[in-house]
This record gives structure tokens, sequence and C-alpha cells, in this order.
């Protein structure tokens, strides 16, 4: 049997074709194990049922085998483990439906024959396009079933691709925001700078205006004390 259904990321699709194979698996499994019971027109309806089934699951196979191929490669050893046990199950479906098909006499009952030339009465035939019939219908009606669920899963994921964008739209614009800040703050810094270098320029000039004064007051002191003992 296949592997238990994950919600590893980028498998969300191929999860929920497992699921509805696994409905169809539970009820295929059921239609065979009842026509082993059953003989002539019962067994024929049975089997046809059956075959409907055994359809429906070989579609679902097909949706996976093109679905895994999205999913990341990552996890996808696990996917094709899983599609590998299901394709089993189906093979084993078809050998055990093929059985009990070519019991012919369990099919046919009392009317069964081993002469190719024994004609079918005309309600076999009508029984037969009847059941044709239904079969198309089936298949009709789980195809319309199938794209009712995909175009929800198209417009559940639309929504999702909406709101990811209205996200995004509001970090860029608080991107846009933060940068102007910057660039308003790297003004500042530009105007800090420059006001402490124009501080350290005048501290320079101060400082050397003071060495001057102290220069010349020094001199002045040497030449008073000169002018007293020469």
């Amino acid at each position: 049997m296949a592997n238990p259904l994950d919600t590893d990321a980028g498998s969300e699709l191929f999860s929920s074709y497992e699921a509805e194979f696994k409905l169809v698996q539970a009820d295929l499994t059921q239609k065979l194990d009842q026509i082993p019971e059953l003989n002539g027109e019962p067994r024929k309806a049975a089997i046809a049922a059956a075959e409907r089934a055994l359809e429906e699951a070989d579609e679902l196979l097909g949706q996976m085998r093109l679905e895994k191929q999205n999913i990341p490669s990552s996890t996808r050893p696990k996917i094709n483990q899983r599609f590998r046990n299901l394709e089993t199950d189906v093979d084993g479906y078809k050998r055990k439906l093929r059985t009990l098909s070519d019991d012919r006499a369990a099919l046919f009952g009392s009317r069964y024959t081993d002469n190719p030339n024994h004609p079918s009465s005309p309600s076999d035939l009508q029984l037969e396009q009847r059941q044709q019939l239904l079969s198309g219908t089936d298949r009709l009606d789980r195809s319309s079933q199938r794209l009712r669920a995909s175009q929800a899963l198209a417009h559940d994921t639309e929504q999702i691709g909406a709101g990811t964008l209205a996200d995004l739209h509001q970090q860029r614009e608080r991107i846009a925001h933060t940068s102007q800040i910057l660039y308003e703050s790297e003004g500042y810094v530009d105007r800090s700078v420059k006001t402490l270098r124009g501080m350290a320029r005048r501290m320079a000039t101060n400082r050397v205006i003071t060495i001057a004064i102290i220069a010349v007051l020094v001199i002045l002191i040497f030449a008073v004390i000169y002018s007293k003992f020469r």
C-alpha cells in the first residue's frame, strides 16, 4: 500500500490527488471483493463498475505523474517511492480484475458456452450499451469534479498570490520610507561633521593666537628686565 500522506513543501497538489486516489482505491477494493460472490448479470455489472473505478485510478496516477515533476528535488525521492507503491497497487488490481473477468462460467452463468458463434441475446446487447453509457457518464462526472477542484485550488492560489503581492507592496513602501530616513540622517551627519570641523579650526586658531599672545608677553617681560639692568 502507499505510504501515509505528508505535507512536505511543494507536494500539496500531489497529496490532494493521492487522497482522492485512496478513496477510489477503497471503493475499487470493495468492488473486487464482491465480484467472486456474484454470477451472471450482477457479476458483469460489478466488473464494469470495477473497470470504471480502475480507469479513474489510472487517470489520478497520470495527474500525480505530472505533478511530481514540479516537486522540489529534496522531497522528490519520498514522493517517487509513494508513487511507485500506488502503481504497484494498481497493477495488482488489474491482474485480479483480469482473472475475475476471465471466469466466463461465473460471468455468464447457465448461458455460458464454448461456442464462439453463440449469439448474445438482445438484452445482453442493451445491457452492454447501457453500461457503456453509464461508464461514460461516470467518467465525465468525475472529470467535472476534478476540474472544479482544480479551479478551486487555482482560485485559492490566486488569492494567496494577491495577498503576497500586497505584503510585498507594503514592505516596499516601508523600505522606501526607511531609505528616506537614512538619507535625511546622512544629511544631519554631514552637517554635524562640518560643524565639528569648523569648531576644530576655530580651536586651532584660538590656540595659535593664545601662543602668540604668550610669546609677545614673554618678549615684553624680557625687554623690561633687560632695560632695568642695562
